[in-house]
């Protein structure tokens, strides 16, 4: 009798398990607001603006509780007003995971989860303490970070979104800086 129960509760927890998972995907793309948090004195960071676009997925566990991977290109980095010194540009493949919980369901989410990145491309000049300008700043090949913000489904699997990351790695072993962003995304849910 025992296993009998245990077969029928296994074998309703499978169909309502079956049922609550739905899986979507899609695009999406914004623009970035980056800057460093930190980082060697005498460099005034400003806000760089650059974008993110990639893949999306939303993996349904709950009605009000989802799962959403993203795989992204993302251009970040900072601005200098130092007179010979370019943007810090740092462009990456960020992998954020979310946790999304609907406030009102299917429509409001808050979004919290990591980030995990990795550095394509960077091209950037950086002065020491003597004034002395060097190619390139060294920048770390992985950056982890934690994300948070809210999510808007519009209308037909048309979305936006709000997020802030925090960088929680030093962007370079020889500068105390790390990577502050905020996005603003649209996207589309097939």
């Amino acid at each position: 009798m025992k296993k009998l129960i245990l077969c029928a509760v296994l074998m309703i927890a499978g169909i309502t398990s079956s049922n609550a998972q739905i899986v979507k995907f899609g695009l999406k793309g914004g623009v970035n607001f980056s800057n460093f948090d930190g980082g060697p004195e005498g460099i005034d960071y400003k806000n760089k603006t650059g974008f993110h676009a990639g893949a999306v997925a939303e993996i349904k566990i709950l009605p009000n509780f989802a799962i959403q991977p993203e795989a992204m290109f993302s251009s970040q980095g900072a601005a200098s007003d130092v007179d010979g010194v370019d943007d810090f540009d740092l462009d990456y493949i960020s992998v954020p995971v979310m946790a999304k919980f609907y406030l009102i369901t299917d429509k409001l989410s808050i979004e919290a989860g990591p980030q995990f990145s990795f550095l394509v491309n960077d091209s950037s000049k950086v002065v020491d303490e003597l004034g002395n300008t060097y190619e390139g700043a060294d920048p770390k090949s992985f950056d982890f970070a934690v994300a948070g913000g809210l999510g808007l489904n519009i209308a037909g699997g048309l979305f936006a979104q709000a997020r802030y990351t925090v960088g929680l790695t030093e962007i370079s072993k020889d500068a105390d800086a790390k990577n502050s962003v905020f996005q603003v995304s649209l996207g589309y849910m097939f």
